[in-house]
């Protein structure tokens, strides 16, 4: 498998016994920030084992620091919203053991058996996520074109991809307000600058954004240890005052907090379900550091870790049942509070930063999908390619966080918000799956179908628990979701009108050389490129030009660029040269949804008889696009208005494609749609 996929990956990299994963070959430094990148090509020696096991040692620290900051600050807030008065279930000993049944075989079953055996599985060439795996839903570079069933397959998964714009709206959000309520418990008084500091932070998260995760990246892991470390030693102390709790493993006790408490026992899953919200994380973050450091530091660390500091909490929650109120903060006494709740407010800026990071990369996929319109991107790496940053998404998820905010006003509000996107995702999430392992790994359809079914029991019963929060905030996600969902589809669909529009009947290349040819215009001294969207036909600028301007160079490159539906493209597949006739030549350039199309680097690689891009010479004609809205619209009238200010509003091509601003013409066109 390793050798198939050696052809498949960015240069620079070599697959690692030791983890698992592609890791950077001999030559390139393992860094604190470890996301997969294209690199300098390295040599081909394999590493030696000690050095490999530097590394994997390396990459567990880092996905320390990176996949399990949602998960991991679940125990602040989890267990004490399990027992919120709303649900009307009492803090007895057997409802502890209920709840703590719950929270053990969810962490089991969903994030342990779901995510890191299966789901983790379905790897597109290495990388993880919803868009990723619906990506393997369709045969390569079909993604676009789905019809029929798949086509709906592709909606889902669109539409679980705008479910985690909401999510990373609230869990930053709950997240740091968690943390800083910590507050009210070691000093009562502090109570009214909760609000105040939570907003403070949260500023200065996103304000940090620009400036790139390198710069902190090196602090994320060992902060993260330290919090994993403090979660388990807390939890062993309450644990040996009361050792009966760890008897909450037993399956039976959940089995009778059902019994015991009906519909309302059901109602609690939903705050349950808070213990798993980071399971997407695990399947996005996969491509960062691979599977294996992602599972050994699961079953190392991270899941110990949080079960005792979980039983721990209920250890306590057994001896003191007043202790319901903040159970976490309670753990520790009074000298300890101020640096649990420091503690508590460092793990929470890294669960907001991950969560963060992934919008970012989300929309990246989207935009180069053309599910979206094309958004400034600023690379704030110039070794990583995955560390990004979107102006427009951060500003306008930093608004959202503090509307949150200040609209819920505590974390026991907010968390009746949190859940019903997440939880509508991981059903998608297995729904396609199932599709994955049927079409893609040739499982029999009886052994598909009892494992989805087994899966759909599992996540059906959560997403009902937290219907009911739909009145009480869980309205927000959803609303959201809605929102990019529509906006997404609504791209897609103006821009296939669009395309249809402008080339309804274009021009054969063939024809347009055999014109020219026949009455040969005047040519001038140097290069120029004309990019455009179809290999089929003569670009609508190239004839613009020619219409008006009556003149051509000497050498004249059309350009295409193209999105495969695979995350990363292989190094000799980038670029395709084909000589035309008459100083003409063909370039298709090819790029995967995780990576950003450079122009002048492309150009840089051409191989042309006489040709060497210069920045300052070569001149690049773009066609301008000016949408109208006509008086019978192709789509309904305000999906149609929507689309024209989209357009309107979207980044130049110029800039998205680094293309230096001096050197483009801009050639203008109106169509109506």
């Amino acid at each position: 498998m390793a050798r198939e996929l050696v052809a498949l990956w960015p240069p620079g990299y070599a697959w690692g016994r030791w983890s698992g994963a592609w890791c950077p070959a001999p030559g390139t430094l393992p860094t604190a920030d470890l996301i997969v990148s294209e690199t300098e090509s390295p040599a081909h020696t394999p590493p030696d084992e000690p050095q490999q096991r530097r590394h994997f040692r390396a990459l567990c620290l880092a996905a320390l620091g990176v996949v399990y900051g949602d998960i991991g600050t679940s125990p602040i807030y989890a267990l004490r919203e399990s027992f919120q008065s709303a649900h009307g279930i009492a803090a007895t000993p057997a409802n502890t053991f209920g709840v703590l049944s719950l929270i053990f075989w969810s962490l089991i079953v969903v994030i342990g058996f779901k995510y890191l055996i299966l789901v983790m599985g379905a790897d597109n060439h290495g990388e993880g996520g919803i868009i990723a795996l619906t990506a393997l839903v369709m045969p390569r570079g079909s993604l676009a074109k789905a019809r029929g069933a798949r086509h709906v397959l592709v909606l889902l998964g669109l539409f679980g991809a705008a479910l985690l714009y909401g999510d990373s709206m609230i869990t930053p959000a709950i997240s740091v307000l968690s943390a800083v309520e910590g507050l009210e418990v070691a000093v009562p008084s502090l109570t009214p600058w909760v609000l105040p500091l939570t907003v403070g932070i949260l500023i200065g998260i996103f304000a940090f954004q620009r400036r790139g995760t390198g710069s902190i990246g090196a602090v994320f892991g060992p902060i993260m240890l330290l919090w994993f470390s403090t979660l388990a030693v807390l939890g062993i102390f309450h644990i040996a005052r009361n050792p009966v709790v760890l008897t909450s493993a037993n399956p039976l006790h959940a089995v009778r907090f059902f019994q015991e408490n009906h519909g309302k026992g059901f109602l609690v899953l939903g705050s349950v379900f808070l213990v798993v919200t980071g399971g997407e994380a695990l399947y996005a973050d996969m491509g960062h550091f691979g599977k294996r450091p992602i599972r050994l530091t699961f079953m190392a660390l991270v899941l110990p870790s949080l079960l005792l500091n979980y039983f721990g909490q209920g250890a306590l929650i057994i001896a003191r049942p007043e202790a319901v109120e903040h159970p976490f903060f309670s753990m520790v006494p009074e000298w300890a509070a101020f640096p649990l709740v420091a503690l508590a407010t460092a793990a929470t800026v890294i669960a907001s930063q991950a969560v963060i990071s992934g919008a970012f990369s989300l929309t990246r996929q989207a935009v180069q999908l053309g599910y979206l319109p094309r958004m400034r991107v600023d690379h704030t790496s110039e070794r990583h390619i995955g560390q990004i940053y979107m102006p427009a998404v951060n500003w306008a998820l930093m608004l959202a966080c503090i509307g949150l905010v200040l609209g819920f006003r505590t974390s026991g509000n907010l968390a009746a918000a949190y859940g019903v996107a997440v939880t509508t995702d991981m059903v998608f999430t297995t729904l396609l799956f199932a599709v994955v392992a049927y079409l893609r790994f040739k499982w029999k359809i009886g052994w598909v179908a009892l494992l989805t079914a087994g899966l759909l029991v599992v996540d059906l019963a959560f997403w009902g628990a937290n219907l009911p929060k739909i009145p009480h905030g869980g309205w927000f996600p959803l609303l959201v979701a809605l929102a990019v969902f529509t906006i997404m589809t609504t791209w897609k669909r103006g821009r296939s009108i669009l395309s249809d529009r402008l080339d309804a009947r274009p021009l054969p290349v063939e024809d347009f050389l055999a014109s020219i040819a026949g009455h040969p215009p005047p040519r001038v001294p140097g290069t120029a490129i004309f990019m455009t969207s179809t290999v089929d036909g003569a670009p609508m600028a190239l004839l613009h030009n020619l219409k008006h301007n009556k003149v051509l160079h000497e050498r004249v490159l059309v350009l295409t660029i193209e999105v495969a539906d695979v995350p990363y493209m292989p190094d000799d597949e980038r670029l395709t040269v084909t000589g035309l006739e008459m100083g003409f030549w063909r370039l298709v350039a090819r790029y995967g949804f995780k990576e950003s199309p450079d122009v002048p680097e492309i150009l840089q690689r051409v191989d042309i008889p006489g040709y060497t891009y210069r920045p300052m010479a070569d001149s690049f004609f773009l066609g301008e696009i000016a949408v109208l809205v006509s008086e019978k619209p192709a789509m309904v009238r305000w999906r149609s208005v929507l689309f024209e200010r989209m357009t309107r509003n979207s980044l130049r091509a110029s800039s998205y494609f680094n293309i230096p601003p001096d050197r483009v013409v801009g050639l203008g066109a109106q169509v109506e749609i």
